[in-house]
């Protein structure tokens, strides 16, 4: 049998459709791993919702008070102080729960005032890709002391 030594493209395409062939199992197999991760369960252990919602419960009612100080001082009445206090605290609060990974949100403020002191009352939510959680926060500032 003799060969024929002229151009055969037959071997070339053979070998384009395999490499072709090979590359779509690849991207298949990526996009299969990548979708099994996604089923699986979340860790039950991850307490970050927890710990930044009580970082947040205990300093909310110091960093409040320190705000509204500063706006009374400035000539601000108690109740206006206070409740620019709060405002303020909840866009803070939004980004340091960016920084940390959890959502962080002041719900349903309401501050009100009786015999000189103004009680602020909210609930904050808190929420990462695992948990969620509400807890109410209140407390009472006197400007006057």
């Amino acid at each position: 049998m003799m060969r024929s030594s002229g151009k055969d493209d037959k071997g070339q395409m053979l070998l384009a459709t395999g490499v072709v062939l090979m590359m779509s199992l690849l991207s298949m197999a990526i996009f299969g791993v990548k979708m099994a991760g996604i089923s699986m369960p979340y860790d039950s252990a991850g307490d970050d919702t927890i710990k930044a919602s009580a970082e947040v419960a205990n300093s909310l009612p110091s960093l409040t008070e320190s705000r509204a100080q500063i706006w009374y001082d400035s000539g601000l009445s108690e109740f206006e102080s206070v409740e620019k206090s709060i405002s303020s605290l909840h866009d803070d609060i939004l980004h340091h729960g960016e920084i940390r990974g959890v959502e962080l949100k002041l719900l349903n403020i309401t501050v009100t005032e009786s015999d000189g002191v103004i009680s602020v009352s909210t609930e904050l939510g808190a929420a990462d890709r695992n948990s969620m959680l509400t807890r109410v926060i209140s407390f009472d500032i006197d400007l006057d002391d």
